[in-house]
């Protein structure tokens, strides 16, 4: 079971009307987002590749060059302090220690010049006062806490002597390392077979338990979504489309591009007739439709959805949709399309 938290507890990080552009571009990469974590929640941002969850993802850990990623607006508050705004030196202090991040590819986020157990104990050494021994030992007992075999002596190798999944649970360790209040997992499981990836998931759902850590998971993956999820954020070009309770955004997508992904996963058991797909692609930052961004890919667009974008409404306790038709079987049930 989840730890106990309290329903209206105050968010541990709060993003409102984010807006992100890149040098250059003629638009915004993340145009307009909103969304809450609280402690001991876990929230899924998921959506395709290109939607804009990783660059979210890169803007609130202050990875992203402020010479090339410029906020156009919106604050991201994580206690009284907008991560936005804060300085190289301050995200610094804070990036590690009280909000972390999980990435992608192990391999290429592990220096492979260094061994594992001083990698693990340069984060705590950085966040905490103590010895060179206590960040050893810390790193030891983070390494039994994620499941690697032999601890003590896997602390002396290198990333290359690891497996895909060990690195993985090398970076968990690492990202758990200073028990941050926010921990960003994006993509964790994508170059790992399955087997591993449902360990990697596991792992990460118990230990987020465990320590009541907020969690965002940016995934394409609806079976993850559905393990894990406490509420769900959809993503389309730079917009969240739909977000709701996991339970709602499962049993009552408003949205086209959320049913459009739900009936593009696979089933178990038989099937009849080839699985369902999103015609067309994500567009590319220089050539966003003006209206709604999902237009040229709806099976339900209408005239005016090319002319003006929908916005955020209200279609239930805790879900929204943007959609100008939403809810959409009584619209078209009413209009008999």
């Amino acid at each position: 079971m989840r730890p106990e938290r309290e329903p209206h507890a105050a968010p541990v990080l709060s993003v409102d009307n984010l807006a992100l552009r890149f040098k250059g571009a003629p638009a915004n990469i993340i145009d307009g987002i909103s969304f809450d974590v609280r402690p001991g929640e876990t929230l899924c941002i998921v959506g395709e590749s290109g939607c804009g969850k990783s660059v979210t993802a890169l803007s609130l850990m202050g990875l992203l060059p402020r010479s090339v990623a410029q906020v156009m607006s919106g604050r991201a508050m994580f206690g009284d302090r907008d991560l936005l705004t804060l300085s190289q030196r301050t995200m610094a202090d804070l990036r590690g220690n009280t909000i972390s991040m999980i990435f992608q590819e192990p391999m290429t986020s592990l220096n492979p010049s260094y061994r594992i157990g001083d990698q693990i104990a340069e984060v705590v050494l950085r966040h905490r006062n103590v010895t060179g021994a206590d960040a050893r030992r810390r790193a030891r007992d983070m390494l039994e806490r994620v499941r690697i075999p032999a601890a003590a002596s896997r602390l002396n190798d290198y990333p290359h002597e690891l497996s895909g999944g060990m690195r993985q649970r090398v970076m968990i360790a690492m990202a758990l390392a200073n028990d941050p209040a926010v921990l960003i997992a994006d993509e964790p499981t994508t170059a790992l077979d399955v087997t591993i990836q449902a360990q990697i998931i596991d792992l990460i759902e118990e230990l987020q338990k465990e320590t009541g850590t907020a969690l965002i998971m940016i995934t394409h993956d609806l079976g993850v979504v559905a393990e894990i999820a406490d509420r769900v954020c959809v993503m389309y070009a730079g917009h969240i489309v739909e977000d709701g309770p996991v339970e709602t955004i499962f049993d009552d997508p408003q949205h086209p591009y959320t049913i459009g992904l739900m009936s593009s996963v696979p089933s178990v058991g038989p099937r009849s007739g080839r699985l369902a797909t999103i015609a067309g692609m994500v567009p590319a930052i220089d050539d966003m439709p003006t209206g709604c961004r999902f237009t040229p890919r709806c099976p339900f667009a209408q005239e005016n959805c090319a002319l003006s974008p929908p916005v955020l409404d209200q279609h239930g306790p805790s879900h929204r949709a943007a959609c100008h038709y939403a809810p959409l079987e009584t619209v078209f049930a009413e209009t008999g399309s």
